[in-house]
């Protein structure tokens, strides 16, 4: 790729770090940001950074404390803070936004609490309409942060935004493909990680590989049944950011997701393993409320994502859960 840019990431935590790093290999000017001035401090000084252990930071990748010297004269900046935070950044971003020659690439994987929100509806509501895409699909900070092969998806309704981000970081071991479906991409990359939780507490319980099997295929059906009544294209779902991230973040030691459930699997409580976890997000916790509520709202049935939200927010038993999952009424394959 011939044209380098200035790319502003966002966000400190493992997955922005490691897209940082991504970006430089591409030979671009990339600024990172963090909300806590200790930890941008802390990568200037040491070259490593705390949410991306044991991963020597190119020393190109300039650390910022300041998000306006972050942003300052970049064409690209790459909103990397969890979902449930990324209202907040993105309310500190607004002052230096630039409808004209900013370009947003989301990369958090969440819907909103509250308002049920997307990202994209969460920026549109903040900065107005921008040039926005979402990157998403499987893959995990510590492997692409290795240079491990890597393939995702990126999605914009504006097809030559998707192009313009594909170039942007597409290269030997980073492989991306485009998409127009924006709604269905985010969503796919949203609610796997609440199916993620329920794979780990199969395996805290030690159930073994029937029931994760199963529990991995009828999410598929399910995420997509939900996804479609949102507004996703059914195909996109058996994509990158809906089997191919389902597959990765169910089964991966990488995945917080499956973490947190594999925890509550093993008789923990979800206030003790989010407090063990200090600062590290598992995003399924919280979308787990919206998307139950979401379902709710839209009378679409979704038993494994109203199991899993029993279990973490209404102090359901896990092996109670699996009882009453596995005895729901008769049916066929399609429902």
């Amino acid at each position: 790729m011939n044209c380098k840019h200035i790319v502003a990431v966002l966000g400190d935590g493992a997955w922005g770090t490691a897209l940082a790093t991504v970006l430089v290999e591409n030979g671009h000017t990339v600024r990172l940001w963090g909300p806590f001035a200790e930890n941008i401090a802390a990568i200037r000084e040491t070259g490593y950074n705390k949410f991306l252990k044991d991963v020597k930071l190119p020393e190109a990748l300039i650390p910022c404390e300041n998000i306006g010297d972050a942003v300052m004269d970049a064409a690209f900046i790459v909103l990397a803070s969890p979902s449930q935070y990324m209202r907040g950044t993105l309310e500190k971003f607004q002052p230096y936004f630039r409808k004209e020659t900013h370009v947003l690439v989301n990369i958090a994987k969440g819907i909103e609490t509250g308002s049920l929100k997307r990202m994209s509806e969460v920026c549109e509501e903040i900065l107005g309409k921008a040039q926005y895409v979402a990157l998403s699909g499987p893959s995990h900070a510590e492997e692409v942060s290795r240079k491990v092969p890597t393939a995702v998806v990126v999605a914009s309704e504006q097809l030559a935004l998707s192009r313009l981000v594909q170039a942007l970081f597409m290269n030997e071991f980073f492989r991306v493909y485009t998409s127009d479906d924006l709604t269905g991409v985010e969503l796919g990359g949203a609610l796997k990680n609440v199916y993620a939780v329920a794979t780990g507490i199969i395996d805290g319980m030690g159930l073994g590989d029937n029931p994760k099997a199963a529990m991995m295929t009828r999410a598929i059906a399910e995420l997509s049944r939900l996804g479609i009544a949102l507004g996703g294209e059914a195909q996109t779902f058996s994509g990158l950011s809906g089997i191919g991230d389902l597959i990765v973040t169910c089964m991966s030691r990488h995945s917080r997701n499956r973490f947190v459930g594999e925890e509550l699997g093993k008789g923990g409580t979800l206030e003790s393993i989010t407090t063990a976890m200090g600062m590290v997000v598992a995003e399924g916790v919280k979308t787990s409320v919206s998307a139950y509520e979401l379902a709710h709202r839209l009378g679409v049935e979704t038993p494994l994502i109203d199991t899993i939200y029993g279990i973490l927010h209404c102090g359901k038993s896990p092996s109670e859960s699996v009882t009453e999952l596995m005895t729901r009424r008769a049916k066929h394959e399609k429902e």
